[in-house]
Formats: C-alpha cells, sequence, structure tokens
C-alpha cells in the first residue's frame, strides 16, 4: 500500500508540544508547515471557497479536540421500530476523514471538508478513558478507533497506536480494536500489548476492492499484515461490511474465507463480523456523481426502517447464511455477529440472537484479555 505524503501540515498553536505533533514533524521533514489559531477556521473557509473533492485531501491539520472523545456507537442510539441489534460498542474519535477512497464510505457525504486532521491532544484523550472505565469497574469495555477515520492509515506518521496499545494493555476492564484497510501494522509488532488490543481489517473479496476500494491495502497486503499480528501475538479480527451482492459473489466470498484461514489459525480470530451493504439517499447519489464506473449505486437496494437503503431481507439473509456456512466450515467455533442489523434478521440468518446488546458485547469481548 502506498503510504499517505501531505503536501503541507497544518498544526494548531496549541498543538506544538504534543507527542503526536513530534512524531509527524520528524516523519515529513521536508514538508511545509503552517501554524493556524483553529482547525474550525481553516475547516469554515475551506467550505467556503470550493467544494471539498477527494483530491483535495493533501493537507494535514493538527489540532486540539475539544469536544468527547469516547462515546457509544451509532448503533447503541438508535430506538423504537427503527432499532437494530447491537454489539455494545463505544468509540474513541482521534482522527476525522481518509486519503483512501472507497466507493461506498458514508463519511464522503458526512465530513464535507478537504482536510485529514489529527487530534494531538492525547494526554486528554486518555484522561477521559480513564475517568470513563473508573466510573464503570464492573464493565468489559470494547472500544474501536474506525468510525471517523481509519485507525492505521496515518499511524506511520503519528505513532497513535502505540501510546493507546500501551495504554490499553494496562486496563483491567477494557479492549481496544483497530480497524484498517491498510498493512501499517509495523509500530505494533515491538509492544507488550498484553491481548487487550485486536487489529482488524474490513474485507471484501478482491474483484470488490480492485473496483470499490480506491487506494487500501489489497487482500494480500492486508492478509499479510494480519499474519504478522498474530506473530506478535495479537488476536485479530474480520469484518466482512459491506457484503456485497455481485455476479459471481458466491465464488467471491467463499474464496475470501478460505484464505483468511489459510494465513491465520480460527484461535487467533476473536470475531468476525457481517454487514450487509447500506446507504441513505443522498448518499447514493453522491456515489453516482464521484464515482461513476461504481456498482454499488445500482444494486437491489429498497429504503429499509431506518431511513437507509439495503438489500430487501431474503437477500441479506440469503448472504449471512451463506457466509456462516464458509466460515464454520473453514473456522469452527470463531465467534460471528451481524453489525446494524435487524432482531427478524438475525433470527432466520443464525437461528438466534443476543438476549441484550449488553450480552452480545460481552460474548464478544470474552477470549480478549489474557
Amino acid at each position: 500500500m502506498r503510504p499517505y505524503i501531505p503536501r503541507k501540515l497544518f498544526i494548531e498553536e496549541n498543538c506544538r508540544d504534543s507527542p503526536i505533533t513530534r512524531n509527524v514533524l520528524a516523519a515529513l521533514p521536508g514538508t511545509p508547515v503552517e501554524f493556524i489559531r483553529s482547525a474550525e477556521e481553516k475547516v469554515e473557509e475551506s467550505k467556503r471557497l470550493s467544494p471539498a473533492l477527494a483530491g483535495a485531501k493533501k493537507s494535514l491539520i493538527l489540532a486540539r479536540f475539544k469536544g468527547r472523545f469516547f462515546k457509544a456507537c451509532p448503533g447503541q442510539q438508535s430506538r423504537g421500530d427503527t432499532r437494530n441489534v447491537c454489539c455494545d460498542y463505544f468509540v474513541i474519535n482521534f482522527a476525522s476523514n481518509c486519503h483512501m477512497e472507497c466507493t461506498y464510505c458514508y463519511l464522503q457525504s458526512y465530513l464535507n471538508f478537504p482536510y485529514l486532521i489529527v487530534y494531538a491532544n492525547l494526554d486528554d484523550l486518555l484522561d477521559e478513558l480513564k475517568a470513563a472505565f473508573a466510573a464503570h469497574p464492573e464493565r468489559r469495555i470494547r472500544i474501536g478507533t474506525g468510525e471517523l477515520a481509519d485507525s492505521l492509515a496515518l499511524d506511520p506518521l503519528t505513532g497513535y497506536s502505540r501510546y493507546l496499545v500501551d495504554f490499553f494493555a494496562r486496563q483491567p476492564n477494557a479492549v481496544l480494536e483497530l480497524k484498517t484497510k491498510s498493512d501499517c501494522v509495523d509500530n505494533l509488532l515491538d509492544l507488550d500489548h498484553r491481548c487487550r488490543t485486536v487489529v482488524a481489517w474490513s474485507v471484501n473479496p478482491e474483484f470488490i476492492q480492485r473496483r470499490e476500494e480506491h487506494k487500501t491495502a489489497t487482500m494480500r497486503q492486508r492478509l499479510d499484515a494480519a499474519a504478522r499480528c498474530v506473530a506478535a501475538g495479537y488476536p485479530v479480527a474480520f469484518h466482512f461490511d459491506p457484503l456485497i451482492h455481485y455476479p459471481g459473489w458466491e465464488k467471491g466470498y467463499e474464496r475470501l474465507v478460505r484464505d483468511i484461514f489459510a494465513r491465520i489459525p480460527a484461535s487467533a480470530v476473536a470475531w468476525i463480523s457481517l454487514g450487509g451493504l447500506r446507504m441513505t439517499p443522498a448518499q447514493r447519489e453522491l456515489m453516482k456523481e464521484r464515482f461513476p464506473r461504481s456498482i454499488l449505486p445500482y444494486g437491489e437496494l429498497i429504503p429499509a426502517e431506518d431511513g437507509k437503503l439495503r438489500y430487501f431481507k431474503p437477500l441479506r439473509t440469503e448472504l449471512y447464511r451463506r457466509l456462516l456456512d464458509w466460515i464454520e466450515h473453514r473456522g469452527p467455533g470463531v465467534k460471528v455477529y451481524a453489525c446494524m442489523e435487524r432482531p427478524e434478521v438475525w433470527d432466520k440468518s443464525f437461528g438466534t440472537r443476543p438476549d441484550s446488546d449488553s450480552a452480545l458485547g460481552d460474548y464478544l469481548v470474552q477470549m480478549t484479555g489474557g
């Protein structure tokens, strides 16, 4: 995978002394730097001057995050008739935006600015986590960093993972998941992680990766990186999300499952998630405009209870059941769950459903933290 190299750095004055800032400056010694008062002002200026285009993601901003780093996954916030089964997940928003160009990524309709932003106030992040964990010592909390940015794609510059893995290694009641489409794992391999960090990859067949996941690591590169992490003692995970229905999908996904378990022992896999393709109507129109060669906006998508466009339930059920069969054949005993899915689809796909969100979260986190 080709590393991300920004053409320019913008650094808030109040982030000069951050270890994240020092790491980025050391990694990019010849890159022009401009110190700024406010990232928010820079972002607002960009919105006034021009639309946020993929080709404009050439600058990296290091800023101070002024909100809450730690929050519940959006899946926990759905209620009533739109309620999906949730895995009791939490997120840390340590960065915003991504230089990789997956056609289906919801960030393109959510973050309409042309910069990558990394939040450099690391001490504030860690202090917030300490307080959250201390407030709930009875819970095992599962946390990811991949909601608004790839967890590892910028790690060769920032070194963020080293601080987070070290911190979570000392937490008795929390597990970190680093989710990526990159192969940027070098910073992880010499750390004393104590199995409290799970390194995870989003995966799709090669046909989809080449057509729809631009600027990402190939599947071979991702599995090579996963094998290196397993050799370093990490539990790993895989996310078949979004699952995509296309001509030949059965052969593509069955081969992908075979390739994963040919490289990765089932005993090292903490969990696997399945999630069908979904998007808002506005996102579909934006995809047609930005990626006219994409096959995804033209699939058999219908409005669902949560307002998103999804494959109709019998097709989603078929996708999940076939993946479950292939995974159980190649990796018996591996924990598999559906992401952001309706209870009735769980029943028809898995034959059962979790008793509660917390029960699913506890089930998934059991093997980690040795």
